[in-house]
């Protein structure tokens, strides 16, 4: 597939396997910002990372997620590259479109197929559109028509891009794609010193409540280590398994990892993986699964054998913090939905995708929705920060 560029003509290469990309490539365009030997700004979009949910079969055959891995080549090098995937379902993005799918079928289109570029199962903001430093403009342009010219040849219904940055909204709109606006909760470090310098920063009724949530949490009768790199141990592994089983299975059905994930992530992702564990007697009772980045932290999946109060808030929201303050990262991202994390810290935030609908009648009806949707995303942000459980005044701080 070729696409012709104002300087030269760019070729557009789809891969069912990122193993048939060299891993250096990739990262040349997913994390050039490493390549001094530090950490990506985005761990999830790394050759590694990518490569082992493929090699775990955690996306591949009888998941719904079929890899289309596009690279787009100029003058003998790798300018740009993109993880699509062609879906069968609407599980594992957080980004949902279910009943765009009802409408479209119930009056007789067929949603499924569709394409989809995305870190599956992973509702975390980053670059979709990987980009060579220097071929920002003919990389993302390369890959949008790539990718809509894949999807028009092959009868498919519509594609996705998921949580990109705002950035690329902008210039794929420019190229005519839709944009849509969502919203998280993420916790911003403010130069903070201490995890006091945070609570300081609250009114006392909330600076209270976290105080209290923290020693209850941390009197379950047990401690609680965070290990990352070298000192992650299949042990902890086998227990991350179980929690994992027991949330996904509570949560959403069927867990979209396979244990073999977990492995590949002993051998090769330890060093992006912060764990937190509660611990009794060297065994885990809980534990959060979080990934690092070059300024954030990710927070990813969590679960229990045992349930004590607290203790979720703890692992998964106090402890990351701690991390980020002491680690001297700008935010914590600690996953999709919930507004209990707005009483402790966590303040909305927009997220986008980009969308492409093949039908003109069926496109128009979602960029009039789209449009509604984003007035009441911006109004919702607005609402809820002003619920946030930061001082506003100084008297507030004497409740």
């Amino acid at each position: 597939m070729r696409t012709g560029m104002a300087e030269q003509e760019v070729e557009i290469t789809v891969h069912e396997s990122l193993s048939r990309i060299d891993a250096t490539e990739w990262d040349a365009c997913a994390c050039p910002e490493a390549s001094d030997g530090g950490r990506p700004a985005d761990p999830f979009t790394t050759y590694r990372f990518l490569k082992a949910l493929e090699d775990s079969g955690s996306v591949g055959p009888g998941t719904g997620w079929k890899p289309y891995y596009l690279q787009a080549i100029m003058g003998g090098q790798t300018i740009a590259c993109a993880p699509l995937f062609l879906k069968s379902h609407s599980q594992g993005e957080y980004i949902f479109d279910h009943n765009w799918a009802h409408a479209y079928e119930r009056a007789g289109g067929r949603y499924y197929p569709k394409f989809q570029i995305a870190v599956p199962f992973t509702p975390v903001t980053g670059r979709r559109f990987l980009t060579r430093p220097g071929f920002e403009e003919a990389g993302q342009a390369a890959l949008v028509q790539g990718a809509v010219q894949l999807a028009d040849n092959n009868g498919i219904s519509s594609l996705h891009v998921t949580f990109c940055t705002e950035t690329e909204v902008e210039a794929g709109a420019a190229m005519g794609l839709m944009a849509r606006r969502t919203q998280q909760y993420h916790w911003v470090n403010r130069g903070y010193g201490s995890f006091d310098d945070f609570l300081a920063s609250l009114s006392s009724r909330k600076r209270k409540m976290i105080r209290k949530e923290r020693r209850t949490a941390q009197g379950f009768g047990g401690d609680i280590t965070m290990v990352t790199g070298a000192a992650v141990e299949t042990r902890h592994w086998d227990a991350m398994w179980d929690f994992y089983q027991d949330t996904g299975a509570r949560k959403w059905g069927t867990p979209y990892l396979t244990r073999a994930f977990f492995d590949i992530a002993q051998a090769d992702l330890r060093d992006d993986i912060l764990l937190v564990l509660a611990e009794r007697n060297g065994e885990p009772v809980a534990g959060a699964m979080n990934l690092i980045g070059r300024d954030t932290l990710y927070g990813r999946y969590w679960g229990c054998r045992e349930h004590h109060p607290c203790l979720h808030f703890e692992l998964c929201y106090y402890q990351a913090m701690d991390f980020a303050i002491a680690n001297r990262l700008e935010t914590v991202e600690a996953g999709a939905q919930g507004e209990h994390k707005l009483a402790r810290g966590y303040l909305p935030v927009p997220t986008h995708s980009l969308h492409w609908i093949a039908d003109p009648g069926f496109r128009e009806a979602v960029e009039n929705y789209l449009r509604a949707e984003r007035a009441a995303v911006e109004e919702d942000i607005e609402i809820l920060t002003g619920y946030g459980p930061f001082r506003k005044t100084q008297m507030e701080d004497h409740e």
